[in-house]
């Protein structure tokens, strides 16, 4: 870029100083027509003469450029950056920081932080789910204890309560509940009163069965579901109860799950009937099922514990000992896995599972010609 240009640039670029008053009399600025060297020296006195002051006040200097150049061919890419001098100089102090909080809207609600916010009960999904209660739910239960004294089940003469001998000492008699209870899983009742018969017959007591072979007992209980497993189980438990429990069986759900065999609807059988104790619902593959069908659970559920923890929500307490047998047993005759028959059922306008299959049925039967 030619000399000639840079001094038409140079003279097209202006320089202005302001500053603050600090209430200094004696602090004044140059006249806007002066040179370029002296307007730079009296803005260096300046700040200077600001500095001095020790003000809490600091300046800050804001520098832009008024006139750009309009296009880059304007400018030789060999001129220094340092010839570029910009035209206005800005000081302003800096604003001191309040120490009083600042309200501030929350963007999102809209909610100064300041406010009070109003906590309410049902902050949660979970929450809501505490308080559900299915409808019509105590017609429901009415309607099937009707059916049940109706319809006889297998669970009513040959369920884990009716096992244990009656004048049994209380510790065999709790001792003969728990191996019932252990027998009884992927078992049908019939057959789990018969294998426990015959180990009561055999002697069913912890001194006794740790003194018979596990082929004795395998064939004793044979042919309980998965009957070689349960014959280990067994031992291993009679061995933890004579050596731990002075031979007896644990008095709390927890300890009761830890033995070799025993699970939750386990556990929560045999408190109630051996202890008389109810802690829990017991959810077999039948109060799993028929509660899915009544919709008794907020949503479908997938395993057994998953319902006894959404039962347990809503169902009185008093009504948690009797609602295994009551739903098993309509199970077994009413609302059965396969083939349920709902054109008995007293709730098939209640119950959305019978809603449907009778629907459905309906649609499958041909008008009479």
């Amino acid at each position: 870029m030619s000399a000639a240009k840079v001094r038409s640039l140079r003279s097209r670029i202006s320089l202005k100083i302001e500053i603050p008053t600090i209430n200094e009399p004696n602090v004044t600025s140059e006249p806007k027509n002066t040179k370029l060297k002296s307007e730079t020296s009296t803005a260096d006195s300046a700040v200077e003469g600001v500095k001095s002051k020790k003000q809490s006040v600091k300046p800050e200097i804001k520098i832009e450029l008024i006139e750009s150049v309009k296009s880059e061919s304007q400018i030789d890419d060999r001129m220094p950056t340092s010839d570029l001098i910009p035209n206005q100089i800005e000081f302003k102090p800096k604003k001191k920081k309040s120490k009083s909080p600042r309200k501030r809207k929350q963007p999102e609600t809209g909610v100064m932080k300041s406010e009070k916010v109003i906590k309410t009960d049902l902050s949660s999904i979970k929450d809501i789910e505490d308080i559900w209660q299915p409808e019509n739910w105590r017609e429901v239960l009415d309607n099937i204890l009707k059916m049940r004294k109706q319809h006889v089940a297998p669970v009513d003469s040959l369920g884990c309560e009716e096992c244990p001998e009656k004048d049994a000492q209380p510790e065999v008699f709790r001792y003969q509940t728990l191996i019932s209870v252990m027998l009884s899983s992927q078992t049908k009742d019939e057959v789990t009163h018969a294998a426990t018969q015959r180990l009561i017959a055999h002697g069913l007591t912890i001194d006794s069965i740790l003194a018979t072979p596990d082929e004795r007992i395998g064939q004793l209980i044979y042919p309980a579901g998965f009957w070689k497993t349960k014959v280990k189980f067994i031992k291993n438990t009679t061995q933890i109860l004579k050596d731990q429990y002075s031979g007896d069986i644990p008095r709390n759900f927890r300890e009761l799950c830890m033995l070799p065999g025993v699970g939750p609807k386990m556990a929560h059988i045999v408190m109630s009937v051996a202890w008389d104790d109810t802690v829990g619902i017991a959810v077999d593959t039948h109060v799993h099922r028929i509660s899915n069908r009544l919709g008794w659970v907020p949503k479908p559920t997938k395993e057994p514990e998953e319902t006894r923890s959404a039962l347990e929500k809503w169902l009185p307490k008093d009504e948690w000992k009797a609602i295994n047998v009551t739903l098993v047993g309509f199970g077994q005759t009413i609302c059965r896995p396969v083939g349920p028959n709902c054109e008995k059922c007293f709730n098939s306008n209640l119950c959305p599972f019978g809603r449907s299959v009778l629907s459905g049925r309906n649609k499958k039967k041909k008008p009479l010609k």
